[in-house]
C-alpha cells in the first residue's frame, strides 16, 4: 500500500528548502551544485526553466505571491534569449513549458502564451522532413543529429496546436515521438542518447554514446526520457505504439535498478563500484511512472504507481540535502564524459522530484497541459 504521509512531508521539506533558497538565488538561473550553493548560468542554458517550474510548481500549490514574482522575472529575462535567436536550439520546451506555459496556465498571462507560440514557431522550424526529427543542438557537424532529451520538448507543441487549432505543429511533434519509438528504443527497451541521419536523404547513418558511457550503453537519465517522453506524446495523442514505447522502456528501467531504486548514471557500466547514482534520472523516471500510472487500468496502474512512490520515498529517505545545501536532492550526475557536475546536486533533479511530489497530491504537470486523448 501506498502511504500518503511521506508524501505530504517530503513535499512540504522541498517547499521549505526552496523558498530558503530563494532567498539567495532570486530570479536567476541555478544549475548543478557546489560546497552547498547552486552555481548560477545564463538564460540561454537548457535548464533555464526548471528553477522558474519549481516556483510555479510551489505557486499552484499555495500562491506564494513571492515566488511567483521571481518566476515571472525569470521569463522575462528569457525575452533576451529569443532575441538573440542564435542562442535557440532543440531544448526549447524544457525553457518555456515551465516558463510561459505554466504561468498562462496560472494566471492567463497573455504575453506568456505568445511568447510560447513564437518558441513552439521556432521549434518546429527545426523539424528535419526526411529523417522525421527534431535537430539537435547548433553546430554544423550535428546537422543530422537526434537526441532521447527532446522527447519532452514535444509537449509544446501539442500545446500550441490545441491553441492555434493548427494540426502543423501536432503533426511535428508525433513524427518526431514515431521516429523515436522506433530508432531510439532498443528491443531491450534499453535508449540511445544519440542518433545521427544524413540530413539530405533522412537515412538512419549511427549512434552515438553522447552522455553515456558508451554507443551501446545504457544511459540511465536517457532511459528516463525515453519512458516520460513517450507517455507525454501517448497522452496528448492516444497512439498505442507510444504507450507500448513508455511501457517497455519502463520496464527496462525498473528491472536494472539497484536495490534501493536509484539508478547509477549508465545501467551498462562495466564496474558500478565507485560509480555515481543519479538521483535526477530517478526523478524523472518516477515522474514518468506516474503520468503511466495515470493512463492504465488495474493492476498495471498499480504498479507504476507503487514503482513511481518507491523510488521517491528512496530519495526522500536517502537522498535529501541537509540546511547545509541549497539544493533538494544529492548524488545527481550531469555529463560524466564531460567531467561535469558528477555527483552534485542538479536543479532538474530537484523540479522532477517536486513535479512527482505535486502529481502525488492531485496537481497535473505543465507538460500534460492541452493533453486530450489519453
Amino acid at each position: 500500500m501506498i502511504q500518503e504521509q511521506w508524501i505530504g512531508d517530503a513535499w512540504e521539506q522541498g517547499v521549505r528548502k526552496v523558498k530558503n533558497t530563494s532567498l539567495r538565488v532570486g530570479a536567476a538561473f541555478p544549475h548543478g551544485s557546489n560546497e552547498g550553493q547552486f552555481q548560477l548560468t545564463s538564460p540561454h542554458y537548457w535548464t533555464a526553466g526548471f528553477w522558474p517550474g519549481i516556483l510555479w510548481l510551489i505557486y499552484q500549490d499555495r500562491q506564494d505571491v513571492q515566488l511567483r514574482l521571481l518566476a515571472e522575472s525569470c521569463e522575462k529575462q528569457m525575452d533576451a534569449v529569443i532575441e538573440a535567436y542564435e542562442p535557440l536550439d532543440h531544448d526549447m520546451g524544457f525553457m518555456w513549458t515551465l516558463t510561459s506555459i505554466a504561468n498562462w496556465h496560472l494566471t492567463g498571462n497573455e504575453q506568456s502564451k505568445r511568447r510560447a507560440l513564437k518558441i513552439a514557431s521556432h521549434l518546429t522550424g527545426r523539424f528535419n522532413i526526411k529523417g522525421s526529427f527534431i535537430r539537435a543542438w547548433n553546430s554544423p557537424e550535428r546537422v543530422g543529429w537526434a537526441i532521447i532529451d527532446c522527447m519532452m520538448n514535444l509537449p509544446l507543441l501539442y500545446w500550441a496546436s490545441q491553441q492555434t487549432n493548427d494540426p502543423r505543429f501536432k503533426h511535428v511533434a508525433e513524427a518526431h515521438a514515431g521516429m523515436a519509438a522506433k530508432q531510439f528504443i532498443r528491443e531491450d527497451g534499453s535508449a540511445y542518447h544519440i542518433v545521427c541521419f544524413d540530413p539530405e536523404t533522412g537515412e538512419r547513418t549511427g549512434a552515438l554514446g553522447g552522455q553515456g558511457y558508451a554507443e551501446e550503453s545504457a544511459w540511465a537519465r536517457g532511459s528516463a526520457w525515453s519512458i516520460y517522453g513517450s507517455v507525454l506524446s501517448y497522452r496528448h495523442t492516444g497512439r498505442a505504439d507510444l504507450l507500448a514505447a513508455a511501457e517497455h522502456a519502463a520496464s527496462f528501467f525498473l528491472a536494472h535498478l539497484p536495490e534501493d531504486k536509484v539508478p547509477y548514471w549508465d545501467f551498462r557500466l562495466p564496474a558500478f563500484e565507485g560509480a555515481s547514482r543519479d538521483t535526477s534520472a530517478a526523478a524523472i523516471a518516477a515522474s514518468g511512472l506516474l503520468d503511466l500510472a495515470a493512463v492504465c487500468a488495474g493492476d498495471r496502474a498499480l504498479f507504476y504507481k507503487e514503482q513511481a512512490c518507491a523510488i521517491l520515498q528512496s530519495l526522500s529517505q536517502h537522498y535529501s540535502a541537509d540546511d547545509s545545501e541549497e539544493a533538494i536532492l544529492l548524488s545527481g550526475t550531469g555529463n560524466v564524459p564531460m567531467n561535469q557536475n558528477i555527483n552534485k546536486p542538479l536543479i532538474y533533479g530537484d523540479y522532477y522530484y517536486m513535479e512527482a511530489l505535486a502529481k502525488l497530491q492531485g496537481h497535473p504537470s505543465f507538460w500534460e497541459i492541452g493533453a486530450t486523448k489519453a
